[in-house]
């Protein structure tokens, strides 16, 4: 058969591939396919590579199968057949095993059959220059901002490394325009009936993919609660720098699962405005860094105010107020965010911008004097706006610090692991910011009030983005 024939047969076949638009369910001997009639078949299809890419696959579905609940029953049932003595004590084994069982699956316990490479050296071949990020998705930006950021960082200071995402993430089309390669696998909440157990299996194997096909140096994750199928796919690539990237301390009784450390090289801790309290910190096994604050856009990336009042199409002689609160409909009369905004449109020559998030429902409504803004980063627009309101969120608190923004903040007060009220006092103390922690009518009116005359001074300390830290951090001392 020629080459042409050999073009002919892969493109008749239906074949399942993974673009920058994410992880489809591409089956692992589908790998090596020609890209062209040009291409080489003998050196596009390595036999070994194959063999490789299989043996890891079935010893992956081995290794789950005899982490089941049903697999171990029947092995202690079986057991007890060769043993007679202990068909005596087996439904105390039975209730030992489910206990133990139970415990594995909260993360309090380690799995009885971890992934160890077959002849225990842990070489997994060349790498190449390549790093490979992970940010999850949480209920706004902060996860993905901050590797977006660390990207951008890593891009600039070392231009001929690869940037590689692997993300749950549906915000694709940001890292796709960027020019970084991206690999999507959608939440499990976005699957109909599919179980932790189902769920965490599919995460394994496409970035075990993942990481087979980019033969990183290193592999960064940055989210609070490290996925099961992550840690397998990580756990016996024992070459790779593996770091994670985790706002806030580890507290003393944490739901951290309990052999999740250990799979880590490295651990670091953006900084905050606040710490917490030295006595909530766990000693770790690993070596831990702290950096700044990391933010997306730095002063120079930032549109003039003239250029981003342009481009949002803005009143001039108008005070322009930008609003992020993330809570409640603004069609509610009674939510915070239709109290704010009715409170700043007593002032005739005030105009609103709502920041409406791009992993949100769409706001609908109609007012001559408001604006909605969908786009990220909304940080770029930042010196169109006069003043702010907003949350008491990591990200908001420290950009809004960073470019001197005077800012009336809605501290979330029920947050179990983030102190939104010391945060924000911060700024209360440094003369640009205001806090209110009871949201009604009355205080609102009063406090929008007290935000509109409140004089900034713009001689405000530059203070270090935490990206650019990390980014040098990686490429001069982790890596």
């Amino acid at each position: 058969m020629d080459l042409s024939q050999h073009q002919q047969q892969y493109n008749n076949q239906t074949i399942k591939h993974v673009s920058t638009e994410g992880v489809r369910g591409m089956d692992e001997d589908e790998f090596d396919v020609p890209s062209s009639p040009t291409d080489d078949i003998s050196s596009v299809i390595k036999p070994e590579h194959r063999m490789a890419v299989k043996e890891g696959k079935y010893r992956r579905e081995n290794r789950r199968l005899r982490n089941t609940l049903s697999f171990r029953i029947g092995t202690l049932i079986t057991n007890s057949f060769k043993r007679p003595w202990m068909i005596l004590v087996l439904p105390f084994l039975l209730v030992v095993l489910g206990w133990r069982y139970v415990n594995e699956r909260l993360g309090w316990r380690s799995l009885p059959y971890p992934d160890y490479p077959l002849d225990g050296s842990g070489n997994e071949g060349a790498f190449r220059d390549c790093i490979v990020l992970f940010p999850t998705n949480g209920v706004g930006f902060g996860h993905f901002t901050r590797m977006y950021a660390l990207a951008k960082r890593l891009k600039l200071q070392s231009p001929n490394t690869e940037i590689v995402f692997f993300t749950t993430m549906p915000t694709l089309q940001i890292l796709y325009n960027e020019g970084f390669s991206t690999y999507h696998l959608a939440g499990r909440k976005k699957h109909r009936e599919m179980t932790a157990s189902e769920w965490n299996a599919m995460l394994e194997e496409n970035l075990s993919m993942v990481l087979n096909q980019h033969k990183p140096k290193m592999f960064i994750f940055d989210g609070a609660f490290p996925y099961r199928g992550m840690l397998n796919a990580i756990r016996s690539r024992n070459r790779i720098k593996k770091v994670w990237v985790r706002r806030g301390m580890f507290r003393k009784g944490s739901n951290i699962p309990v052999d999740s450390i250990e799979h880590f090289t490295s651990i670091v801790r953006p900084g905050d405005g606040v710490d917490v309290d030295e006595h909530l910190k766990v000693e770790i096994p690993v070596q831990s860094y702290t950096v700044g604050p990391m933010l997306l856009m730095d002063h120079d990336e930032v549109l003039t105010r003239e250029m981003a009042r342009g481009r949002l199409n803005l009143p001039d002689g108008s005070k322009i107020v930008y609003v992020q609160l993330g809570a409640g409909r603004i069609n509610d009369i009674d939510s915070e965010i239709r109290l704010t905004v009715d409170a700043l449109l007593k002032h005739e020559n005030v105009h609103v911008v709502i920041g409406e998030s791009m992993l949100g429902e769409r706001i609908f409504f109609q007012h001559p004097r408001i604006q909605l803004l969908r786009d990220y980063p909304n940080s770029m627009y930042f010196r169109a706006f006069d003043a702010s309101i907003q949350a008491g969120g990591y990200n908001s608190f420290h950009e809004m610090r960073t470019f001197g923004l005077p800012t009336l903040f809605y501290p979330n007060m029920n947050t179990g692991m983030d102190d939104q009220l010391a945060r924000c006092n911060i700024a209360q103390t440094e003369g640009w910011g205001l806090v209110l922690k009871e949201r009604t009518e009355a205080n609102i009116a009063r406090s929008v009030e007290a935000l509109l005359s409140l004089e900034v001074s713009h001689e405000r300390p530059k203070l270090t983005n935490g990206a650019d830290e990390l980014a040098t951090l990686l490429l001069e001392k982790i890596r």
